[in-house]
């Protein structure tokens, strides 16, 4: 690929800055923006951190031409699915009009590649647990509509210039980075795998299990769960294809098999050795009960080959990383 500046926003976040630290090992020049809300200035761990909001188009727009930026990577969001049933103008104006306004000075500035981060919530509740790229587009939440709004919008924005992108669907994003220089740190996480090893050292006292009566082998929510690592690579590889001249495309980000909330919670207890507190409470709104990708497509397109998935290693570098914070 070539080293031209690369625009990263959200690069301060849990996967925006794994993903940074790849770019910047692999020799790329990095310009983050992020306002810091949720994410940590210790956590950009190469480029250049400028404060700011995506939503400021002629700030952003600014930015992109002084450093003749030709590819953005944009992850800066909102992304907790029960805040954004009981705040959704909170997400619809972050996560779906800032984008806007970030593809406005795209659009400005002439960028060439844009990958988006988007989400498995965009498929609401599929009807036989998986979903492939193809399957309906229905999200049962605020989250997972903004987050589809933003595709429309880059879909019609690359139908009417010359912009290439990829979306990248995730499904649920654990693990921390191998050498445990950084990881999710993000205060009162909701991230089951993160929540779990937290309570295993002490920084909660129990684990709520939210529903227990759905529609699945245990009655627990089953997600896809995929390391970061492996996620922040298929970032790599998606840029690779837009400035090789690939076409734009859409691709699931998970491993095709799923584990519930109780089997989850099980392994937590057997990497740790600790036992948790596991109480049962009443369902979350806006969660569907199972979501795991079909993940053909991005392992056909871009070569992508996940090196991380196994549920141990993704539980033990988290729980290393817990233990770190």
């Amino acid at each position: 690929m070539r080293k031209q500046p690369i625009l990263v926003t959200g690069g301060a976040g849990y996967i925006g800055s794994h993903v940074v630290r790849q770019l910047g090992e692999a020799g790329h020049q990095v310009i983050v923006l992020d306002n810091l809300s949720t994410g940590f200035r210790a956590s950009v761990l190469y480029g250049n951190l400028m404060i700011g909001d995506t939503g400021d188009r002629a700030f952003v727009t600014q930015l992109l031409r002084e450093h003749d930026i030709e590819s953005v990577l944009h992850f800066a969001a909102h992304i907790v699915v029960p805040e954004s049933v009981s705040d959704p103008l909170k997400y619809y104006g972050n996560n779906t009009c800032n984008t806007r306004e970030l593809l406005a000075a795209c659009a400005d500035a002439g960028v060439k590649h844009f990958i988006f981060s988007s989400t498995a919530a965009v498929y609401g509740i599929p009807p036989d647990m998986e979903c492939a790229e193809d399957s309906p587009l229905a999200p049962i939440n605020p989250y997972g509509r903004s987050k589809l709004m933003s595709e429309w919008m880059l879909q019609d924005l690359a139908a009417a210039s010359n912009l290439r992108y990829g979306v990248l669907r995730y499904f649920n994003v654990a693990g921390a980075d191998p050498g445990g220089r950084i990881g999710q740190s993000t205060p009162k996480a909701t991230h089951l795998i993160k929540v779990a090893c937290e309570a295993t050292l002490g920084k909660r006292s129990h684990i709520d299990v939210f529903g227990t009566d759905y529609p699945t082998p245990d009655g627990t929510c089953i997600r896809d769960y995929i390391h970061i690592e492996d996620l922040a690579r298929a970032h790599l590889l998606a840029l690779e294809h837009l400035h090789n001249g690939g076409e734009s495309f859409t691709a699931n980000c998970g491993y095709g098999h799923g584990y519930s909330v109780r089997e989850v919670l099980d392994k937590v207890q057997e990497v740790s050795g600790v036992k948790l507190d596991i109480r049962e409470a009443p369902r979350r709104a806006g969660d569907p009960p199972a979501l795991i990708a079909k993940a053909e497509r991005i392992r056909a397109l871009l070569g992508w080959t996940p090196q991380y998935n196994q549920l141990d290693t993704i539980v033990g570098h988290a729980l290393t990383w817990e233990r770190r914070l």
